[in-house]
């Protein structure tokens, strides 16, 4: 009989962090990937293995993060003790990369942080510190080879200069930038997101052809990909409305008298 080794915490959190990019996009169920980052921080926890702990207490929490989004989704306000749970698991996770003196785990918790502020708090003043902070880092998760992170602090930057300070242009250079590194990443569940806030960047800098083209590809990518009905639904609502916007442009003016 073959005996098969004990998991360790890191391939406990590997699994989790998996499970919660499938729930996240695909299937919307969220109780194994909770179950699996539950194992990795015990087994690190007992391991004395600071790096996965914090690893596994940041998976929690975008974990709660992720179900409260589905609940904002469904037209539903996230409970207080949800987005407090919420904060406690991030704030957790970033002490202990910043006691441990991790860089790229650092920009990991700010980031997390200010996501709670950004998505749940609606409070952007709050929220953008922990943001810039983590930008200030991008390079050093980059090196780490966390290439999806830094694609999402591009993305969030990309929204603040979307909606609050807005600089269209400067959102869309932030949302290309985003969408290199995740079309670098080739997981194909991660594209059709990307590709959704460049077109809308694109739409509001007065493009609306070239919005056309990247929602277009937004849709195709999301059915491809078999992704949640809400995601796909977004990609379709966000592409009529780029359509819309491209054949008002294209109409001729009225005749001089």
């Amino acid at each position: 009989m073959t005996i098969q080794p004990e998991r360790t915490a890191r391939q406990f959190w590997a699994a989790a962090d998996e499970a919660l990019t499938e729930a996240a996009f695909r299937t919307g169920e969220f109780a194994e990937a909770e179950r699996l980052f539950g194992e990795a921080r015990t087994l690190a926890e007992r391991d004395g293995d600071r790096e996965t702990e914090a690893l596994a207490v940041s998976g929690l929490g975008m974990t709660h993060h992720h179900r409260n989004i589905v609940k904002l989704v469904n037209g539903r306000v996230p409970a207080d003790a949800d987005v407090a749970a919420e904060e406690e698991l991030m704030r957790r996770a970033l002490a202990i990369w910043q006691e441990i003196g991790d860089p790229a785990g650092t920009a990991r918790g700010l980031f997390g942080v200010g996501l709670v502020f950004q998505v749940l708090r609606r409070d952007w003043a709050a929220a953008m510190p922990y943001f810039w902070q983590s930008f200030g880092l991008a390079e050093a998760v980059e090196e780490s080879g966390d290439l999806y992170l830094r694609s999402e602090i591009h993305r969030h930057l990309g929204f603040y200069y979307l909606v609050e300070d807005v600089r269209p242009y400067e959102a869309a250079r932030q949302l290309g930038h985003s969408l290199a590194l995740r079309e670098k990443l080739g997981d194909p569940r991660l594209i059709p997101s990307a590709l959704i806030a460049l077109g809308e960047a694109e739409m509001e800098a007065g493009n609306p052809q070239c919005a056309v083209e990247l929602l277009t590809r937004a849709v195709a990518a999301a059915r491809e990909a078999d992704l949640l009905p809400w995601r796909i639904g977004d990609a379709e609502q966000s592409l009529r409305k780029a359509q819309s916007a491209s054949s008002a442009a294209a109409q001729p003016g009225p005749s001089p008298a």
